[in-house]
């Protein structure tokens, strides 16, 4: 666990909802090629890479929008050529971050509720899990709508925990972006940032997350004592 968190005060944490990418899984390669697929499409010039990694955590729509200038037409046409290819081929472009199947059976057989709140649509999502043979694990996955709603993470954060029948007291968003801390801190509900996906230097601390851990045995380890 990292010693740079804010003071932390230990209370029942029975309800668990992960970020997907880079919190569980490694999208880099399916994401970004998919994300060069579109934008080839449009014939703008490739971005460079350090541009390139932000595309994963935020909404797409928002990224493309805010990296080329697109319209709000123009950022919907290219989010559906980046599905075009990622349904053919990118979701299966990814990898399970290390200790994360172990952490997760092991969560659920303590006893806790465990569930995914995710931008990624729902249907990928789950597509994702099941690949990974974790998808027994949650209780509830929801991600955003392929028709472009529910694309904040307090929206997916909020009817995850609908969905689960999960107290906010008892509640802990987990996630490696300021999106996750932040979408979680709006609904009032604790959030731990952890440092093995995409986040740039200080951003989980910026954003206030409650703890922050190294990788997810740490974190693990952390919530099995709770």
């Amino acid at each position: 666990m990292d010693k740079r968190e804010k003071k932390w005060y230990n209370r029942g944490m029975k309800y668990l909802f992960f970020d997907l990418d880079g919190t569980l899984t490694d999208p880099y390669e399916g994401i970004t090629k998919s994300a060069l697929y579109a934008i080839d499409y449009f014939g703008y010039p490739r971005p460079e890479e350090s541009v390139l990694r932000t595309c994963i955590g935020p909404p797409l729509y928002g990224w493309f929008q805010t990296v080329f200038s697109m319209t709000e037409e123009e950022s919907v046409r290219a989010v559906e050529k980046f599905r075009e290819r990622y349904h053919e081929v990118g979701w299966k472009e990814n990898a399970l971050l290390p200790g994360v199947k172990e952490g997760l059976f092991a969560l659920k057989k303590a006893g806790k509720t465990l569930a995914v709140a995710t931008g990624k649509p729902t249907p990928f999502a789950k597509k994702i899990l099941e690949f990974f043979g974790v998808a027994e694990c949650f209780s509830a996955v929801v991600g955003s709508e392929l028709d472009g709603t529910r694309i904040t993470k307090e929206e997916e954060l909020s009817c995850a925990m609908q969905q689960v029948g999960a107290r906010t007291e008892e509640s802990v968003m987990i996630g490696d972006r300021k999106y996750d801390i932040l979408g979680a801190h709006a609904l009032g509900v604790t959030a731990f940032g952890v440092e093995i996906g995409y986040a740039e230097q200080g951003e989980l601390e910026n954003a206030g997350a409650d703890l922050i851990f190294q990788d997810f045995s740490s974190l693990t380890k952390y919530l099995l004592s709770k």
